[in-house]
């Protein structure tokens, strides 16, 4: 592992019990970083915390990244533990059921816009203030290669994700003089317990679309999210990274 330098930063990391946000974290603990994680399933944070916390400074916090008070009580509980907030990686999402557009239920698609955009909005909102005292800040959302192609079946999970894509470019600009950045990463497929919510036929149309012929690894996602938080990454904001074995044509 290439060591990234974040000694005495403190991070958020979203949907950090499990999957990408699991090795996020990880990362960023071993590159030096106090991390906080947030998480709705309150069992799953505390087995994180048994597998994290040899890593270095770790605190959770239960967090439903589509309220408004939870995610403001969930960064006044991350500053209280650290004192001060320099990172926020946006990572909870969902994949959400797969339908053709017209066949998908309303309410499954508020739910997937509701934690994929929606809970990436009330973070910043929560978080970005206190970035902003600082004079410093990254913020790296997780988009998806499905943001910029759009997956068929997948019409909810692909327009949340170009939202993301679309809110990570609106703060580039909106935060552009403030030394606070904001890039997003759009992974193609990454194996994950996500696809326990996929058709096999939705996950072999995926694999089919990556030329490397394999599915990206969590910890690949890990690395270039550590790098995005670091200050190596200073000349870039509103800035979108591939992770797609080849797949991305722009």
């Amino acid at each position: 592992m290439n060591q990234i330098d974040l000694n005495n930063r403190n991070a958020i990391v979203t949907g950090g019990a499990r999957g990408i946000g699991l090795s996020i974290a990880s990362r960023l603990l071993k590159s030096g970083a106090n991390v906080s994680i947030w998480d709705v399933d309150a069992a799953a944070l505390a087995e994180a915390t048994e597998e994290l916390k040899s890593l270095g400074t770790l605190h959770t916090a239960v967090v439903d990244v589509t309220r408004t008070d939870s995610t403001e009580a969930g960064a006044a509980s991350s500053l209280q533990a650290f004192g001060k907030l320099d990172i926020l990686v946006n990572n909870a999402g969902i994949a959400g059921a797969n339908a053709k557009t017209w066949e998908t239920d309303p309410l499954e698609w508020r739910r997937v816009l509701d934690i994929n955009l929606t809970g990436p909005f009330h973070c910043c909102r929560a978080v970005i203030p206190h970035l902003l005292r600082n004079g410093y800040g990254r913020i790296v959302n997780i988009a998806s290669i499905a943001g910029k192609e759009g997956n068929p079946n997948a019409s909810h999970y692909s327009a949340s994700k170009a939202g993301v894509i679309a809110l990570t470019k609106s703060l580039g600009k909106e935060l552009a003089t403030s030394n606070v950045i904001a890039n997003c990463v759009t992974p193609a497929a990454i194996e994950t317990d996500i696809f326990k919510q996929m058709a096999q036929t939705h996950i072999d149309y995926m694999l089919s679309k990556i030329p490397m012929g394999r599915f990206g690894q969590t910890s690949e996602v890990a690395a270039l999210v550590a790098w995005l938080c670091s200050e190596d990454c200073s000349f870039t904001t509103g800035g979108v990274f591939d992770l797609s074995g080849g797949r991305a044509t722009y």
